[in-house]
């Protein structure tokens, strides 16, 4: 099934959507925590929060963190659910390497590693982790079936799956608010402080065309998933959806 954020490519090119995301992140990495602190108000740090305090009952003691970025979730799961190890991946070498830093600096380097992968395709060995989470990029997917299924294969059996990612508030007057918020707000802020012009257009579009609540979760059953629910945070601007194998 082909669905239509998977449609929404940063820049108007020939190259799958994965190759122009990871160029898109790549180009905007230096600024990237700047941008995201700024254009959040820092609300997405307790979103966070919220979405690993779904994991602890688990007590989750490997992680595969996908889509990681510049390693934030990772470094706050650590600190949350003190697993053993924690493996963020990403198709951006850029991003992953300010990661690289963050977690240098924080002394959890030992713990805390980063892998280029595509997760399309991931290079890891079936039931490898007790739990897996994605922030804020599964919507990036190329194929977002086939992204699920591996995130499927490698996790243990009981193995559970979180998902943060941003939504669009359905309520007055919120609705109205927030498309004001993504269409003028966020691409002005992002071309004022990133070289990168096209990715904060890319990032409300590619919010306004993702699948979210019952559809998500039927997307989740539908991939193999068992047990799939979601809480909305913020009245609606972020879901969280947590699915077990």
């Amino acid at each position: 099934m082909t669905y239509e954020a998977e449609k929404v490519v940063p820049y108007s090119s020939e190259e799958n959507k994965g190759a122009q995301v990871e160029r898109m992140f790549d180009s905007i990495a230096e600024n990237y925590d700047t941008l995201n602190r700024t254009m959040s108000m820092g609300i997405d740090i307790s979103w966070r929060k919220k979405g690993l305090s779904m994991l602890k009952k688990q007590n989750p003691q490997t992680i595969l963190d996908i889509a990681t970025g510049t390693g934030d979730l990772a470094i706050q799961a650590f600190d949350i659910l003190l697993p053993q190890s924690i493996l963020g991946i990403d198709i951006s070498e850029g991003m992953m390497e300010v990661g690289r830093k963050k977690v240098e600096k924080a002394g959890l380097s030992d713990k805390i590693s980063f892998e280029k992968q595509d997760c399309m395709a991931l290079e890891i060995p079936d039931n490898s982790f007790d739990a897996a989470m994605v922030a804020f990029g599964i919507r990036n997917f190329e194929d977002l079936d086939k992204g699920l299924r591996e995130i499927l294969r490698v996790l243990k059996p009981g193995g559970q799956l979180m998902i943060l990612e941003l939504t669009k508030p359905n309520s007055f007057p919120l609705k109205q608010g927030y498309w004001l918020y993504t269409r003028l707000f966020i691409p002005t802020i992002g071309r004022l402080i990133s070289k990168d012009k096209t990715a904060y257009s890319y990032l409300p579009k590619s919010i306004q065309a993702f699948i979210q609540g019952k559809d998500m979760v039927n997307t989740l059953l539908k991939n193999g998933f068992k047990e799939a629910s979601y809480k909305t945070y913020t009245m609606g601007v972020c879901t969280m959806y947590l699915a077990s194998k």
